[in-house]
């Protein structure tokens, strides 16, 4: 189960493990998304382009980011809301990459309800060669307590 609003606080900082993107990887977003996009979806057409193959798409480096943050276990069962992201797309990412998530808490905010809290988050996607690909900002709505009875391996 992951972390409650109080368990956070600005300046921590965490890094995920790496995932290296594969060719089905990009094809699975094209096929879940419908972009076919022949920078995504051609190698022939990629091989011409500035990129010289195949990239994936700007929107699953996102995606990407969350899953790698639920390794970590941190907001898994404990976020009601992401409220807004803004991000940026620095450079492509190619079959390959391997990928990993930068995570800092830049603010911890009580709101109006006493069982929730806002906190944000800044994400950079680096690869294996550090370079930051993608990065942004996530608001995210928070429990204050765990739901009872749903930690991970709970026996009644």
């Amino acid at each position: 189960m992951g972390r409650v609003y109080d368990e956070f606080s600005p300046g921590q900082r965490f890094v995920t493990p790496g995932r290296t993107i594969t060719e089905a990887d990009i094809g699975d977003f094209a096929g879940l998304t419908g972009d076919y996009n022949p920078v995504h979806t051609d190698a022939e057409f990629a091989a011409k382009t500035e990129f010289k193959t195949r990239i994936s798409h700007g929107p699953m480096g996102i995606g990407i980011a969350f899953g790698l943050a639920s390794r970590l276990d941190l907001i898994d069962g404990t976020v009601i809301a992401l409220l807004g992201v803004s991000w940026d797309f620095a450079a492509p990412v190619r079959p390959g990459d391997t990928i990993r998530a930068v995570i800092e808490v830049t603010e911890v905010r009580a709101v109006k309800h006493p069982d929730r809290g806002l906190i944000a988050l800044a994400i950079a996607l680096e690869n294996q060669h550090g370079t930051v690909v993608q990065n942004g900002t996530a608001r995210l709505l928070m429990r204050r307590e765990r739901i009872a009875g749903t930690a991970w391996g709970e026996i009644s």
